[in-house]
């Protein structure tokens, strides 16, 4: 999934043509639905008032998210559940980062300078696609434009992932703690059971299945 608004010449740039790209994801600790990432360039009119996705009220990042959609580049990866379960998060982390880059790079049809990500390791050496000079930056989603577009991106598309998969599994309160280990989703663990959306490789679903089996 990418965004477009056609012309590259509108984009912030390094002196030699390239741009930098933010990257940064969202889910990697619930217990249900996928992992996010979202890579993002940013243009030469910044939204105001960017930062770190997590302290942002959802209103105001739903008030941004269109902001950036139109003013910026921007691409998604996903690393679904079964992906999760089979590779582990962290893995699966890395593996929505390089998709969401890739994703980028081909619509961007350039290759960037830099790929400046939030946290403290990127996928260089993690993950076998990842091919870009990479730098990771412990708290860059409230430091660094672009790696704050990139997070708001991330969180509010899988939001709404898990607020429609609320409606098919609507024991879990999904629409509000978005997968998370709260005392309700785990009361509603032991009541119910694991859905397909859930975690089976983090503790408190195994450690449900292996009860109950």
């Amino acid at each position: 999934m990418a965004g477009d608004i056609g012309d590259l010449s509108v984009f912030a740039k390094f002196p030699d043509g390239q741009v930098i790209i933010g990257v940064d994801e969202a889910g990697r600790g619930p217990l249900a639905g996928p992992v996010v990432a979202a890579a993002c360039v940013l243009g030469v009119e910044v939204p105001p008032g960017l930062d770190d996705s997590k302290k942002l009220s959802a209103k105001r990042r739903a008030e941004l998210e269109p902001l950036i959609h139109a003013t910026c580049h921007w691409a998604l990866g996903v690393a679904e559940v079964e992906e999760i379960d089979r590779i582990n998060i962290f893995a699966a982390t890395m593996l929505a980062m390089t998709r969401a880059v890739g994703a980028l790079v081909a619509r961007l049809g350039m290759e960037p300078a830099e790929v400046l990500i939030d946290g403290n390791l990127t996928p260089h050496g993690r993950h076998p696609d990842w091919r870009w000079q990479a730098r990771a930056i412990v708290g860059g989603d409230g430091l660094e434009p672009c790696i704050s577009a990139a997070s708001i991106l991330a969180k509010e598309h899988r939001d709404r992932l898990m607020r429609a998969a609320a409606q098919t599994h609507p024991h879990y309160g999904w629409e509000r703690n978005m997968g998370y280990g709260t005392a309700e989703h785990l009361e509603a663990l032991r009541r119910h059971g694991a859905t397909p959306l859930h975690r089976r490789s983090f503790a408190p679903v195994a450690q449900l299945e292996m009860f109950a089996g």
